[in-house]
């Protein structure tokens, strides 16, 4: 998606997570303890993938994304769509996407990625956006 930026990628935290559970240091019951909302956020705004989970490999995982940011008023802390997330990129000035992947079967959710979005307008409309240096 054009204009994503300050891309955080959890997944050494989600390996540790996996570890902990292998190793019995963490109750499966700990890491699989997805909320109602979150696994209906999974139903009706997830977006399903082709890796399965990583505990019980029953279902593919679902990746939910959640946004925040303080010009999303009442649309703040909830999941959205990648279409409705792009529409609002184009009209916000900045929010936050959090990816969490969940597992619909046994409640597995975790963290994966949180970038920033937006036309980078501190007056939070319009089209401009911040360049930044590519990798």
């Amino acid at each position: 998606m054009p204009g994503v930026r300050q891309v955080v990628d959890y997944a050494l935290q989600r390996r540790a997570v996996l570890a902990d559970v292998a190793a019995g240091r963490v109750a499966t019951a700990d890491a699989c303890d997805a909320g109602v909302y979150l696994l209906q956020a999974a139903s009706y705004h997830g977006r399903p993938t082709a890796r399965p989970c990583p505990l019980c490999r029953q279902e593919p995982i679902v990746e939910v994304n959640w946004i925040f940011g303080e010009r999303l008023g009442a649309a703040a802390g909830s999941a959205r769509s990648a279409d409705e997330i792009s529409r609002l990129a184009d009209a916000i000035s900045e929010f936050t996407v959090h990816v969490v992947e969940v597992c619909r079967s046994c409640r597995w959710n975790h963290l994966v990625q949180s970038y920033v979005l937006g036309t980078d307008d501190a007056s939070g409309g319009g089209r401009r956006r911040r360049r930044t240096a590519s990798p």
